[in-house]
């Protein structure tokens, strides 16, 4: 674990400027890729606490934790806003920074248009995936990147409705970008440039994805924490009540799944997800699973071995309330192999010694997230002390598996 929080602000060249987490699909806090490996969320207290006395049997359930970092806001001289992070003392090095990254490109772009957007097609929509990809994993080039924030007022997000019509097809999730305008507009309006925020470090579970696809799946029967006003408390009973989350829950908060035919994400926010009945949570599953050309039944068995195993774990966990958490599913949308030597997907075949992750064997993964409501005997702020495990998580995740195992038998 690492906790760097001295550094001169005025210092730019120390700084690492932190790049939106592009394949954020849900939530409502910017997530910051820090590094390749590693992502930054904004701290909050009783998060940092549960990641920090995460119990044995959660953790390869869970991002790993790598400590906090210190952040502040930085304004160039053309006035642009961006965040930046305190490096971590191994990262402290120059940076190689590639002039062909589309990331970069994309920023570039979004500063030079964004006062003459109206009525074309947005440049941002014409960047390939696969080169956006490349450039994510080999070369970050967080030293130039530079934010506006305008993004969420000039493209649309992903909004599909529960017909299934109007699908937003994109070559990335506009969902972090527009995560991070909030949260940059946010921090300007709220506290002066100089003040410096605390941020989370963790796991950027997608990383060794080269296509990831993502399904967010807000759990249990209940979101609201036990610290929150009785208005945000209306709120989010009102949310659970119209949506899966009452009748399964689990509702879709987000998700991307590439399309090899057309070589694009097909994504879905979190107001599809609210809208949807039992049978269209059932059909979105289905759709997550499917790449444009085909069901990837391959990969049912796997993310149902992990979630069986989850179910377990949440069922051993006394006192455990994880309110208003997601749990993702992720996959690699990148075409497997035909077979392997042995006649069996990679997904199938046995395990080698030239691989002795399951997760590399697999390339599924099942995590939960987002941990600022959950309590437990011993939490920072326990204001109520339950008996048990969370029966709304177990609720949901037994609904889940039973939805997959129908998809898996051809129901």
């Amino acid at each position: 674990m690492v906790v760097q929080d001295s550094m001169d602000a005025g210092d730019g060249r120390m700084g690492v400027p932190l790049e939106p987490f592009l394949h954020q699909v849900g939530g409502h806090l910017s997530v910051m890729q820090y590094d390749e490996h590693t992502v930054c969320k904004p701290l909050i207290s009783q998060e940092q606490k549960f990641y920090e006395s995460l119990p044995l049997a959660m953790k390869q359930f869970t991002p790993q934790y790598k400590g906090t970092i210190t952040v502040y806001l930085q304004r160039d001289s053309r006035g642009h806003l961006s965040l930046v992070a305190n490096p971590l003392k191994e990262n402290q090095g120059p940076f190689k920074v590639s002039t062909e990254s589309a990331v970069v490109a994309i920023w570039q772009t979004l500063q030079q248009t964004t006062s003459s957007i109206g009525g074309g097609t947005h440049p941002l929509a014409q960047w390939q995936h696969a080169q956006l990809a490349h450039s994510l994993k080999e070369s970050p080039a967080k030293a130039l990147l530079k934010s506006e924030f305008h993004f969420s007022t000039e493209v649309p997000s992903p909004v599909e409705d529960a017909g299934g019509k109007q699908a937003e097809r994109r070559n990335f999730n506009p969902w972090g970008l527009h995560c991070h305008q909030a949260h940059l507009t946010r921090l300007c309006s709220e506290h002066p440039e100089n003040k410096r925020h605390r941020f989370l470090l963790l796991e950027n579970v997608v990383s060794r994805y080269r296509y990831p696809c993502i399904l967010d799946l807000k759990m249990g029967t209940r979101q609201h924490g036990d610290d929150v006003s009785e208005e945000k408390k209306a709120r989010h009973m009102r949310k659970c009540a119209q949506s899966t989350s009452a009748c399964l829950g689990v509702r879709v908060c987000g998700m991307q799944v590439y399309q090899t035919d057309k070589k694009y994400f097909l994504c879905k926010d979190k107001y599809y997800g609210r809208k949807l009945s039992v049978e269209g949570f059932r059909q979105t599953l289905h759709q997550f699973l499917h790449n444009g050309t085909c069901l990837r039944t391959e990969l049912l068995e796997p993310i149902l071995r992990q979630l069986q195993a989850l179910l377990l774990v949440i069922r051993s966990q006394s006192s455990y309330r994880f309110y208003s958490s997601s749990l993702l599913i992720i996959y690699d949308g990148q075409e497997p192999p035909e077979r392997t030597p042995g006649g069996l997907h990679p997904q199938e075949a046995p395990q080698t010694a030239l691989s002795s992750s399951p997760r590399n064997l697999t390339k599924v993964d099942i995590r939960m997230i987002d941990f600022a409501h959950t309590t437990y005997k011993g939490s920072r702020n326990e204001l109520t002390t339950y008996d048990g495990p969370d029966p709304g998580y177990i609720f949901g995740l037994e609904n889940l598996i039973q939805i997959l195992q129908d998809i898996q038998e051809g129901e």
